[in-house]
């Protein structure tokens, strides 16, 4: 899979939250049959397109690390997160825990 050019974007989550830019439906089965849109299951995997700044620590004097950045491609759960439409184009918003693999690579 080819990685997305980055382009910065004026849009930043708060906390521990990750924007994420998902990837298009499958149009075509792996036998070569196409689907039509009924029949083609919403992705589960994405682009990272923004993340906040970290969660504060138990005692709040510190920020947590994210354990994903800009441009990685992540899957995350099917009804995670918060869809939304910024400038036209569509989103989840995931908190970073609701994010079940980084894929490398």
């Amino acid at each position: 899979m080819a990685k997305t050019a980055k382009k910065k974007i004026a849009f930043t989550p708060i906390e521990d939250r990750v924007l994420v830019r998902p990837n298009k439906a499958e149009t075509m089965s792996a036998s070569g049959i196409v689907l039509p849109d009924s029949a083609q299951e919403a992705p589960l995997r994405g682009d990272v397109v923004a993340v906040g700044a970290g969660r504060l620590s138990k005692d709040g004097k510190k920020r947590l690390e994210l354990p994903v950045a800009i441009g990685d491609v992540v899957v995350y759960g099917k009804y995670s997160g918060n869809e939304i439409e910024f400038e036209g184009q569509d989103y989840k918003i995931l908190r970073a825990d609701e994010i079940l693999a980084k894929i490398e690579g």
